[in-house]
């Protein structure tokens, strides 16, 4: 690889690191729900989990995500195991099958009434569908962060995970530098939610990365979380975009869609494929020279991280600031180094 490509790489997630950074120090996704509980009278931590604190019992931690069903759940629960083995949580993670969000403010609601948690991390597929079960959550004195995907404005004390705008720039930024100078013609992007809000930041940064190039988007196209209604929607999509000259995935489900369809199309090398994450599935794409690059947000670390902070604050009492997990520029040059996620 020459080093102006490495640069170009570094350059690409020292952005991400970047945005992550001044988002602490204004009104970006890591501290926005520290500034909305400070500015309620500050949190109370609920009598019975400090009584379970003194009392030595292992801490109930539950990160509660928005479809456990996904493959991109298998890294996150790893890295929460990990984190309850280290620290001797009692961990689980929760979730609806299918993304539904009225199961999932119904079940977080239930383990908040029946005082059957101790510290909880969500993620959902839709920010405004949480805040006001997370302002429960807090009122109630149960400490309460956002993972994997935020909740700017709710009473979340802090996020864990990937900046999405700026990993989604990122990734349109490193697309131009693959397909090279005065590069011009469509690029279509695939989202498996496209209504869902981290879908909606990461495509915001993506369009903003190809501002002024030659590019014209096409999309971003819903193709769902069913991997053959997924393969479909590709297929047919494309079959109306033959002078497509590249693809873009925003997540790991659309990636391994439409690398799928590149592969089985005959377009390897023809059409320039990119995406997200970093399946067992999209490792192979990368392997085999269907996909270029892939970004991964380190799933495994969200997971552990999430519980990390929790347990920090409740049995330290260290302040919840929120982790920036990063995003990390997969290729074939470094893909042996590479850790699957699932």
């Amino acid at each position: 690889m020459s080093l102006s490509r490495i640069a170009r790489r570094l350059l690409a997630t020292a952005a991400v690191a970047a945005s992550a950074a001044l988002a602490l120090s204004g009104c970006g996704a890591i501290t926005t729900g520290t500034e909305s509980s400070s500015s309620s009278g500050g949190f109370q931590l609920a009598e019975y989990i400090q009584k379970r604190i003194d009392d030595g019992e292992p801490l109930r931690i539950k990160l509660s995500y928005h479809d456990p069903s996904l493959a991109f759940a298998t890294p996150i629960s790893a890295g929460m195991e990990r984190a309850g083995q280290e620290f001797g949580a009692d961990v689980q993670l929760i979730g609806p099958t299918g993304g539904d969000a009225a199961k999932q403010v119904s079940e977080l609601q239930t383990l908040i009434q029946q005082q059957s948690v101790d510290a909880l991390a969500v993620s959902s597929s839709s920010s405004d569908a949480l805040k006001p079960v997370i302002a429960q959550a807090y009122d109630a004195g149960i400490p309460i962060i956002s993972f994997n995907t935020d909740n700017p404005g709710s009473k979340q004390m802090g996020f864990v995970g990937q900046d999405l705008a700026a990993s989604g720039q990122s990734e349109s930024e490193e697309l131009l530098s693959v397909l090279g100078e005065g590069a011009a013609g469509k690029v279509v992007v695939f989202s498996l939610d496209t209504g869902a809000g981290w879908s909606n930041d990461r495509f915001s940064g993506f369009e903003k990365g190809l501002e002024g190039s030659g590019l014209e988007i096409v999309g971003p196209v819903n193709v769902g979380n069913e991997p053959n209604a997924a393969y479909n929607t590709v297929e047919s999509t494309m079959a109306g975009q033959s002078d497509a000259i590249a693809i873009a995935g925003l997540d790991c489900c659309s990636t391994t869609a439409a690398a799928k369809w590149v592969q089985q199309t005959g377009n390897t090398g023809k059409i320039t494929m990119v995406g997200f994450d970093l399946l067992p599935q999209t490792a192979d794409f990368v392997k085999n020279g269907v996909v270029s690059f892939t970004i991964s947000q380190n799933p495994q670390e969200q997971g552990y991280q999430a519980v990390k902070v929790l347990y920090d604050f409740l049995t330290k009492g260290t302040e919840i600031t929120g982790v920036d997990t990063g995003a990390q520029f997969i290729t074939l040059e470094n893909l042996d180094e590479a850790t699957v996620e699932g």
